[in-house]
């Protein structure tokens, strides 16, 4: 029985491979002007970055909260983990980053990009791509992400910096995660983990000095 919750997982994620149609193993990467199509693609048919309340009928609401402590600057801690190419490396999953706009607006920085990840199913890595729109905002230590990806996954995060004094920070992330009735499960539960383990690459990274 110790099995039976990955063996679930794995039933899940196969079944939205076969019905949503994700890329198949072992293709060719998909270029970056590809990558930017479908971003677009994804945007203007799914709004993931309005924050609609409440879910449409079928879909379901997970919320998390989730913060870490860095021995580090306030300054330097924003600046790091703000930059979505730190986190390459950090998540196991995570293999690259694809920046299509980068831009300043009324001094908030809008930033759209598309993650790429090889999610391991039944053994075989999988290519799957998080399509986000990233609001950064310098004055206030803060900023948010909205994504959205196969099969029909939206999420809206929001990360705010505390300085705790003698040069440590808190960071805190507000996770809000939305999918079908039948993923919304394994996608708070993997989502959170998924941060989570970034969220400790980082610490060590900045701690450390490698970043």
């Amino acid at each position: 029985m110790r099995n039976f919750p990955r063996l679930v997982t794995a039933r899940l994620v196969t079944g939205a491979l076969a019905l949503f149609g994700f890329p198949d193993a072992g293709g060719a990467p998909e270029s970056d002007a590809r990558l930017a199509a479908a971003w677009r693609d994804a945007r203007d048919s799914h709004r993931f970055d309005e924050n609609a309340a409440p879910p449409r009928k079928g879909r379901r609401r997970g919320r998390r909260d989730i913060s870490i402590e860095i021995s580090a600057p306030i300054e330097h801690v924003f600046r790091v983990y703000s930059d979505f190419g730190n986190h390459v490396g950090m998540h196991s999953f995570l293999k690259r980053m694809v920046v299509h706009q980068d831009r300043t607006e009324g001094g908030t920085r809008h930033i759209d990009f598309t993650a790429v990840e090889e999610i391991p199913v039944a053994g075989v890595p999988v290519v799957s791509s998080t399509h986000a729109r990233q609001r950064v905002h310098h004055d206030a230590f803060s900023y948010e992400t909205d994504t959205w990806s196969l099969p029909d996954v939206v999420t809206h995060q929001r990360i705010v910096f505390e300085d705790l004094g003698g040069g440590r920070t808190r960071v805190t992330e507000h996770l809000a995660f939305e999918a079908g009735v039948l993923f919304i499960g394994v996608t708070v539960g993997k989502g959170t983990a998924a941060h989570k383990e970034t969220q400790a690459g980082l610490k060590t990274a900045i701690e450390s000095g490698a970043l």
